[in-house]
């Protein structure tokens, strides 16, 4: 038998700007992307570009709906940049400061879904360490982001020196030598105070002072006591939320423990309705 040839399928070979129909044009479509480049009198130094680096690596080892993903990077050019997607929705921080606390209706979620983040980076032995509201994109689903001071977990355990932001730091990030070492607990502790923050408006601490302020002053987690968390919200999702500033990291729950008590009131809720947010004034 003859071979049969496929012919080639018939293209209207349209370049950008041809007319379709009336009112309708052609088009090329892009993916949007977005490009973290270093800035320029930064080009040269060796921590942001270590940093850069980690983050790329680690963004090439994650795979989970609620992390943001990693496409590309040229670590070693003029412009040193990590791609990464583009995410549609504002950061936590900013919904808070413009619309106030969430309703449980978009708490609960959020926290299920984040705690289910933390606890993949706990089984692929990684800590994010800067989980704080500003780190938290809210679209459908979430997204963590931000991968650039994570450590894998054994690097964790030898940190001497603080790291993360002052504001979300679990205690002993903000004094690994005498209350370390760091690990998977902290990331429930940023966590907790992520939602703590989202339900309350507020930390569950005094603001912390200044760079060269005395440690009790710039980390006040390390002194005082977390205050009430004075919201809204079922108790069961109160009491989690607390249960996650245990100061000792060994009483703080793991992230799917932590998700274990989320879940009941999650599934209990009614399905939220749509309704229009009034910014503040």
């Amino acid at each position: 038998m003859p071979t049969m040839t496929a012919e080639p399928l018939p293209s209207w070979d349209l370049d950008e700007g041809d007319e379709i129909a009336p009112g309708l044009t052609a088009l090329n479509l892009h993916a949007v992307v977005v490009a973290k480049v270093v800035r320029p009198h930064l080009v040269g130094d060796e921590r942001v570009l270590r940093g850069l680096t980690g983050e790329w690596e680690m963004l090439g080892r994650l795979n989970h709906p609620v992390i943001m993903r990693g496409f590309d990077a040229a670590l070693d050019g003029p412009r040193p940049h990590v791609v990464v997607e583009h995410l549609e929705g504002p950061r936590l921080s900013s919904l808070v400061r413009r619309y106030g606390t969430l309703p449980a209706e978009q708490l609960v979620p959020l926290g299920v879904q984040l705690a289910s983040a933390v606890h993949y980076l706990t089984n692929e032995g990684i800590v994010h360490l800067d989980i704080k509201p500003s780190n938290t994109i809210m679209g459908a689903p979430p997204r963590m982001i931000d991968f650039s001071v994570a450590l894998t977990a054994e690097e964790a355990k030898g940190v001497t020196g603080t790291v993360g932001t002052d504001a979300y730091m679990a205690p002993e990030q903000a004094d690994p030598n005498r209350l370390g070492p760091i690990g998977p607990a902290s990331d429930v502790w940023g966590l907790g105070v992520t939602l703590y923050r989202a339900a309350a408006g507020v930390l569950p601490y005094s603001k912390p002072g200044s760079e060269d302020a005395p440690p009790e002053v710039r980390w006040p987690q390390l002194v005082e006591p977390i205050m009430p968390l004075e919201a809204d919200i079922p108790p069961a999702v109160k009491d989690a939320i607390m249960w996650s500033l245990a100061f000792d990291p060994a009483d703080r729950p793991t992230p799917a423990e932590l998700s274990d008590q989320l879940e009941p009131v999650l599934g209990a809720m009614p399905k939220p309705r749509l309704s229009k947010l009034k910014p503040r004034l």
